[in-house]
Formats: structure tokens, C-alpha cells, sequence
């Protein structure tokens, strides 16, 4: 089983959706994704549950998590979200940046604008892993 972790600093938002997405279209057989965060908040956005709901996806019972040595190990691959200096490291992971902005404190159209990349770098980053889809 293959595993991808996608993180950020409160994991109240794109790693959220990132690791939400994935999920719901890998082949489970092939590949899992783990969301997490450097200081994790204590919900998720209440805007991004609302747009993940929009395209079926419920993170309503999601939870942040602390990014731990446990939680990575055995992992292929660490995809961060453009947190700067703030985001993880985590030797010997490949890892990618996706240069995103936080939806915390923006509007409903700004979110759903965040969540529509980040499903298309999803399914570039499945495709490029060499990973199947089931949608």
C-alpha cells in the first residue's frame, strides 16, 4: 500500500480536501492519503466542509492531526501547501509543494476556486504516480 501524505500547518483546510480527494478517487488496493499539520487546528474549516459537501464529499467528522514520525513512516511521498518556512520536512520523503492560499476566512466563492485546483493537482499527482483511479 502506497501512502501520500498531505500537510499543512492547522490541517484544517487543503490538506483536508487534498487527502480527501485522493481518497475518493485512488484505487484504495494501490494507495491511500493521510492529511495532517505541523500545530493542527481544532476543527476544520467550517467553509471547506461546506464545499467538499458540494461535490459529495463530507469532512464534517474530519479532525486534524499532528504531523508525527509515526503517521509518515513507510509514507512514499509528503505534499505540502505552501506554507513557507512553516511547512514540514520530513527526511527521506519526496516531497512537492503546491503553492496554495489558506481558506480560512475567505467566502464561499473564493473556497470552491481553492478546491477545484487542488481536485486537478489530485488527479495530475495520481497520474503521475502512476496510481488508478476508480472515478
Amino acid at each position: 500500500m502506497r501512502t501520500f501524505i498531505f500537510a499543512c500547518v492547522h490541517n484544517a483546510g487543503r490538506s483536508q480536501m487534498s487527502a480527501a480527494f485522493f481518497n475518493q478517487l485512488a484505487d484504495p488496493r494501490q494507495a491511500h492519503a493521510i492529511s495532517a499539520g505541523t500545530q493542527p487546528g481544532t476543527q476544520v474549516h467550517p467553509v471547506v466542509v461546506d464545499v467538499m459537501r458540494e461535490v459529495g464529499i463530507d469532512l464534517s467528522s474530519a479532525k486534524p492531526q499532528k504531523l508525527t514520525n509515526e503517521l509518515v513512516t513507510g509514507a512514499e511521498m509528503l505534499i505540502t501547501m505552501g506554507c513557507g518556512d512553516e511547512c514540514p520536512y520530513v527526511p527521506g520523503l519526496q516531497r512537492e509543494d503546491w503553492p496554495l492560499p489558506d481558506p480560512k476566512g475567505k467566502d464561499l466563492d473564493a473556497v470552491r476556486v481553492i478546491r477545484d485546483e487542488i481536485a486537478g493537482r489530485v488527479r495530475a499527482l495520481l497520474q503521475s504516480k502512476h496510481v488508478n483511479t476508480v472515478n
